[in-house]
């Protein structure tokens, strides 16, 4: 897909996303979708609002009714459109910096579009297939107030409350200034525990911090846990489908180490989890001791939801997905990433554990993860620097994937090249049980590409 990329389409304002943007892509959505209602929300940032009018006027000139939700997470939003059978337009760009914004797509059901649902939308945005209604057919728009609150009843209701309050936990909660503001605190509270927060005012601005819940990141949170003895620490990204834990030394929890603790708690024999081609030895090894199958995804949750959805139609179970960043889906509760329900079931597992969160997830922690990024320019720049990355690839000794761009396996570690589905970037991931090994493998790549880029400058 041109448009759409590992999940929905991002831009930076005024650049490559801008109202016109956003008018043709709620117009061919329309167009697809068929519905009379539509949903439309948002995350905190400044420039949400003035896209969400966009977006809901087009829908209601193309004939829909509009329910306006106003700053929600993206799981709230899914929860919306699976309990009120509509799809929604949800106006985010998730962990992207400030100047960026973009737009989520969710079915009826409660999903993020399919690949080929995305496809069909996008075609119509290039034919510039997509009509409006007469003046008599034009929609209504109405707002709707206390969907989070039901949001947070829903998250409740899978979670054992019980065993997580019997915990007396205390949990530093930093939302990053996004639409977890609004939930997430609260709802820790809901379930007994004693909540601290850092960053925890809607701010589209992000002035605490990038909204990006990484290391680098969450300094504030890493204080506020060791300051208030918390037993662990809760991140989001801008639109909460996100959840990164610090450990109760105040030690950032890898995404990947995170993910594999919950799907081993998660996880019985012939059990599947979907993950995508990033994969992380961790999880490989989890499911491995579960006896259970572990099914590989191009990069991004559309490609994961896909997936989900054709191994449960196949009669399998998958408890958990997702991928390494702090999107984990649990398809029992419901086929979205939920940042504010992860964090739940990572209570969950400690409440069950007989030591902190550090024991908890030290059976996952002996391994090193690298990530580069090579900014290009351009088309031209990027593909030069693919066709660098794919000789590279061909000529290394191990074995290799092209589920996702470029993966090699070298048995003691592995490599993956492949381009961003939402930055100008080319991403290269290591992985190795020694860090000077995966710190090697990404910056011999990394040399590689700038080399290709002085040669072609």
């Amino acid at each position: 897909m041109q448009l759409f990329g590992s999940s929905g389409t991002r831009g930076v304002v005024g650049e490559d996303f801008t109202p016109e943007l956003v008018r043709q892509v709620a117009a061919a959505a329309t167009a697809v979708w068929d519905a009379d209602r539509v949903a439309v929300a948002r995350d905190t940032r400044r420039s949400g609002a003035a896209f969400t009018d966009v977006a809901a006027g087009t829908l209601a000139a193309a004939g829909a009714d509009v329910d306006r939700l106003g700053v929600l997470p993206t799981p709230g939003v899914a929860y919306y459109c699976a309990t009120e059978g509509v799809p929604a337009v949800h106006v985010t760009a998730s962990h992207n910096p400030p100047q960026y914004n973009g737009v989520k797509l969710l079915g009826d059901d409660g999903t993020e579009l399919s690949v080929d649902a995305y496809e069909r939308v996008e075609r119509r945005v290039f034919d510039a297939d997509a009509s409006l209604a007469p003046w008599d057919d034009v929609g209504r728009t109405r707002r709707i107030d206390g969907v989070a609150d039901d949001y947070r009843a829903d998250l409740r209701s899978g979670v054992d409350r019980d065993a997580v309050a019997a915990a007396d936990l205390t949990v530093a909660v930093d939302p990053g200034h996004g639409a977890g503001c609004g939930v997430s605190p609260a709802f820790f509270r809901e379930l007994g525990c004693s909540v601290h927060t850092v960053n925890a005012d809607p701010d589209g601005r992000f002035p605490g911090r990038d909204p990006e819940p990484v290391a680098a990141n969450l300094t504030a949170l890493q204080r506020l846990v060791r300051t208030t003895d918390a037993d662990v620490g809760v991140a989001h990204d801008g639109d909460a489908d996100r959840a990164i834990f610090v450990d109760e030394r105040g030690t950032v929890i890898d995404g990947d180490t995170s993910f594999a603790a919950l799907a081993a708690a998660e996880l019985d024999r012939d059990d599947v989890v979907v993950t995508a081609v990033n994969v992380s030895q961790r999880l490989v090894d989890a499911v491995a001791a579960a006896g259970a199958e572990l099914d590989l995804t191009p990069i991004g949750s559309t490609y994961i939801v896909t997936r989900i959805r054709d191994r449960r139609e196949a009669g399998d179970r998958v408890p958990i997905a997702g991928e390494g960043n702090g999107g984990v889906f649990f398809p029992e509760h419901r086929l979205t990433r939920d940042g504010p329900y992860a964090a739940a079931k990572f209570l969950e597992l400690l409440a069950a554990a007989d030591g902190p969160a550090s024991e908890a997830v030290a059976p996952y922690t002996d391994y090193y993860f690298v990530r580069e990024n090579v900014a290009y320019a351009d088309e031209t720049e990027r593909d030069r620097l693919l066709d660098a990355a794919e000789a590279y690839a061909r000529a290394a000794d191990a074995d290799l994937d092209t589920t996702d761009g470029y993966r090699l396996d070298y048995g003691d570690a592995w490599l993956l090249v492949r381009p961003s589905g939402t930055e100008p970037k080319i991403r290269i991931y290591a992985e190795a049980r020694d860090a000077e090994r995966a710190r090697h493998l990404a910056g011999d790549l990394r040399e590689h590409l700038d080399e290709r880029r002085e040669r072609s400058g």
